[in-house]
């Protein structure tokens, strides 16, 4: 999920939890590299790994989140086993004089349950959204009545995605 705050524009100077506030130090880098392998990493394993207590550890990781370098632990989950076999990344462009509603344009599109991923991007188009449904009626539909028919919407390019092969260069495969 966004939060409103996701797409703001026209802000300078740093954010709350600005990651680029306080620079990552190697025991972070260890830190980040095990639960980016497996966020279900124990404290202790992870405390083990990069050679420090697990109490400190467990005060890094929180920092960490608290900075907003970790953003959040999650499942991956296949939104095929969920019934969406379906999915596509969807570019849309907003109307010239919709822009001042990015934010809440963003916002609406990453609430719906179909939305798996929205990106908010620079060049001609103004967001790649990812979505998943049950079939390309539903997506069909996701389409002209979530973006088509919405105003602020100038237009969209809908790409199906036959398959999400993922990259290979976490640090472990290295």
């Amino acid at each position: 999920m966004v939060s409103d705050n996701s797409f703001k524009t026209g802000e300078s100077g740093p954010r709350p939890n600005d990651v680029r506030s306080t620079p990552l130090d190697r025991i972070d880098h260890i830190l980040l590299d095990e639960l980016r392998r497996d966020a279900r990493t124990p404290n202790n394993a992870l405390a083990a790994t990069a050679g420090i207590a697990p109490s400190t550890a467990l005060a890094r990781v929180r920092a960490l989140v608290e900075r907003g370098v970790i953003r959040g632990f999650h499942a991956d989950i296949d939104p095929e086993a969920l019934g969406q076999g379906i999915q596509a990344m969807i570019s849309v462009r907003l109307q010239a004089d919709a822009r001042r509603r990015i934010s809440e344009f963003g916002s609406k599109i990453a609430s719906r349950t179909e939305t798996l991923n929205i990106y908010f991007i620079a060049g001609a188009d103004d967001f790649l959204v990812h979505v998943a449904t049950v079939d390309t009626a539903t997506l069909r539909d996701f389409v002209v009545e979530n973006l088509s028919a919405d105003p602020a919407v100038a237009a969209t390019e809908t790409i199906l995605i036959f398959e999400h092969i993922r990259p290979r260069n976490t640090p472990a495969d290295k």
